[in-house]
């Protein structure tokens, strides 16, 4: 059976998504969602994408300082990752969340897009994409080279 993962960046006003081919070789990018704070849309679009593709992990990227340490950033991707979890259970859906070290992702992301030839006022739309899929190709090179992912699951209590 395929074991199809997400990759997830978690932003103030965007979040990233990127899936992995069912062989886990490669990470693609799937789209950006506008963050939805209030009504939390983005997190429902997300399920859905879950249950549609038969998604059995989802890897959220955790910001952390170089020095390791946390940050606004790596609480409020820790927050999304609890939500999710949480609203997952409640529609009884059966995905493994995990927090992944992502740092320097979104920097990698920009010189990845700037490399390529886009202009930077261009970066913003598809940044968040791009940030998803290097944490997820990082999930899986390690997996196909037999690394130990550090990486912590969501458990409810």
């Amino acid at each position: 059976m395929a074991n199809i993962a997400f990759g997830v960046d978690v932003g103030l006003a965007r979040v990233g998504v990127a899936v992995s081919d069912p062989s886990g070789i490669l990470a693609t990018p799937v789209m950006t969602l506008r963050r939805d704070l209030k009504k939390n849309s983005d997190r429902r679009m997300l399920l859905r994408m879950i249950v549609d593709r038969g998604v059995s992990e989802v890897f959220i990227g955790e910001p952390k300082s170089l020095a390791g340490n946390s940050t606004e950033s790596t609480k409020m991707a820790r927050d999304y990752a609890i939500a999710l979890a949480e609203e997952a259970n409640e529609a009884k859906i059966e995905v493994g969340i995990f927090l992944v070290d992502e740092r320097l992702s979104t920097v990698s992301a920009h010189r990845s897009l700037h490399a390529s030839g886009r202009r930077m006022q261009d970066h913003r739309q598809v940044v968040d994409q791009v940030a998803a899929v290097e944490i997820l190709q990082q999930v899986l090179e390690m997996r196909r080279n037999s690394v130990r992912v550090q990486a912590s699951r969501i458990v409810l209590k």
